[in-house]
């Protein structure tokens, strides 16, 4: 995610203030609205305990750190509870995030996102640009108990899965429950009921389970939890909680591919008309379209027309992918193109000699075998926008290892720029037929969940909706329209799928209204009921220490 290259964002005048469009609604002023006092109908928050994952945690612009979990919503909510000052969060210890153990080559991904006038950029870099120090992100896991030697009532853990929620042991696999945990064997669940709650949030639980999925791009190496699985875990968590407090709230799964983090890079980036980018590419297109020109007879041999390649010289084009999906036609790439009189001189116009063209005629059929045209139905995940456009090192030398040092390394990197002559790896796009799978899971997960939420008299919390609305017409917070936009939408933050302080600020309004709805609360009505738009910013200074 270190060059949002493909993004086109046109903020170079907005700073690093609130992002999201203010339409100021007319208010009736607080010395003249007449006070409402608050009413709980009985419910007993003196031990509220959340449970979940980075939102609970109150993780946001790619990191975890101070300010932004003082304004998590369990902390919020706290505040609106009326038991801010026992509610106990595992703070880090300052404003730069980072990750609480080092981890040898990757320290410098733990540093939160700022938006440096043009796009989000991690802390460290846009300092290291100023001439600026770096501060060390945090490192260390010691914290265990709060300052009053008492264990942490927001049990908020980034990464955690429904699985992970009542595994023993998982302080020693996940850092950020490391560093809250009172035993390395206890279990979040455990964590959290040992403290003999009240009242509960049970949030996100579901939401990793797609995510890890969909962020590698369904290749493959962090599977989707299975639905019989997750709905076992979930009603014994629910099952385990309620036997311990019968009030609280639970909160259902949004479709993930809802979020920036796979709606802002186009399927079609490649201008022949950029500014920077653009006279290469053109360049280049005529020799890209005769080699194309081949491989598509064969997809429309195949009766696959619709996986032509073919380049503009004066439109955007779109990236050329890999579709694990799609029908293997390495064998007739190879076998076609070594049979055709033509295909001899094209080698040879590459400057190789006749005895390398059976090799060519391999390598194009492996290199194209599953490749495809990129279309609007696929998505890309975010860090793709550095990576669209570059020429893919590895790719190349093993080209040259594959073709026992015969093709040159000018050519082998030629035919290695991702997303133009080296098709996108599964990690970077997400097709139709994966993204079905994310949405299959979605269902099956919000299905059990709505199911015990309503068994068990729980709160609901329809946060599928809430993104679904943000996502489309935007939603109304105070005098704000927040939509999931990346940088200027108001309610994602620049990492593409936490919300901002102020997102934190309108899901927790949500859970209070829901409150009002389950157990007749008038949180809604009351005076300062509410949490307000204005009081939390969407985005931090990186000045901010």
């Amino acid at each position: 995610m270190k060059n949002y290259k493909y993004i086109g964002l046109f903020l170079l005048s907005i700073g690093f203030a609130s992002c999201d469009v203010n339409n100021e609604l007319d208010a009736i002023p607080e010395d003249i609205a007449a006070e409402v006092v608050l009413n709980t109908n009985g419910l007993d928050f003196s031990k509220y305990v959340s449970i979940g994952a980075s939102f609970t945690a109150g993780f946001t612009d790619g990191a975890l750190f101070n300010a932004a979990q003082e304004s998590s919503f369990p902390s919020i909510l706290a505040n609106k509870f009326g038991v801010a000052e026992s509610f106990k969060q595992p703070l880090m210890l300052d404003n730069t995030g980072g990750m609480v153990i080092p981890i040898p080559g990757v320290d410098d991904l733990a540093y939160r996102l700022i938006f440096n006038g043009k796009t989000p950029q991690r802390l460290n870099e846009f300092l290291i640009e100023l001439g600026a120090p770096v501060p060390q992100v945090t490192t260390n896991a010691g914290v265990s108990l709060a300052a009053d030697g008492s264990i942490f009532t927001n049990v908020g853990v980034p990464g955690a899965k429904s699985t992970h929620i009542g595994y023993n042991g998982y302080a020693s696999l996940n850092p950020y429950f490391g560093r809250m945990a009172n035993s390395s064997s206890v279990s979040m669940l455990e964590y959290a009921l040992d403290q003999e709650p009240t009242f509960f949030t049970l949030s996100e639980i579901g939401g990793n389970d797609v995510l890890g999925y969909a962020t590698t791009g369904g290749d493959g190496t962090n599977p989707i939890t299975p639905i019989p699985t997750f709905d076992y875990v979930f009603n014994d968590m629910v099952n385990q909680l309620t036997a311990v407090s019968s009030k609280g709230v639970i909160t259902n799964v949004p479709y993930i591919t809802d979020l920036p983090h796979f709606t802002t890079v186009p399927y079609n980036p490649l201008d022949p008309n950029d500014v920077d980018t653009g006279a290469t590419l053109k360049a280049q297109i005529p020799l890209l379209n005769s080699v194309f020109g081949a491989v598509n007879q064969i997809y429309v041999g195949a009766g696959e027309p619709e996986r032509a390649i073919i380049f503009s010289e004066t439109e955007t084009n779109p990236v050329v992918i890999y579709d694990e999906d799609a029908t293997d036609l390495s064998a007739a790439i190879t076998a076609t193109l070594g049979a055709s009189p033509t295909f001899i001189p094209f080698v040879e116009s590459l400057g190789l000699p006749e005895a390398a063209a059976p090799l060519v005629a391999n390598l194009l059929g492996q290199q194209y075998g599953k490749a495809r045209t990129a279309t609007s139905e696929d998505l890309f995940v975010l860090p793709s926008s550095g990576v669209i456009g570059t020429v893919n090192i590895t790719a190349a030398g093993a080209l040259i290892t594959q073709s026992n040092g015969l093709l040159p390394a000018d050519l082998a990197g030629q035919f290695s720029a991702e997303g133009i002559t080296l098709p996108l790896a599964d990690k970077w796009v997400l097709t139709p037929e994966e993204q079905l799978e994310i949405k299959t899971a979605t269902d099956g997960y919000n299905a059990t969940i709505e199911s015990v939420a309503k068994a068990k008299g729980l709160a609901l919390v329809n946060l599928n909706i809430i993104l679904s609305e943000a996502s489309t017409v935007g939603v109304v917070f105070d005098g704000y329209t927040l939509t999931t936009s990346l940088v200027t939408g108001g309610l994602i933050s620049l990492d593409g799928i936490h919300l901002t302080t102020r997102g934190y600020a309108l899901m927790a309004n949500k859970i209070l209204a829901a409150i009002d709805t389950e157990y007749g609360s008038n949180f809604g009505t009351a005076t300062g009921g509410l949490a307000k738009a204005g009081d939390y910013p969407t985005n931090y200074s990186p000045s901010l220490k």
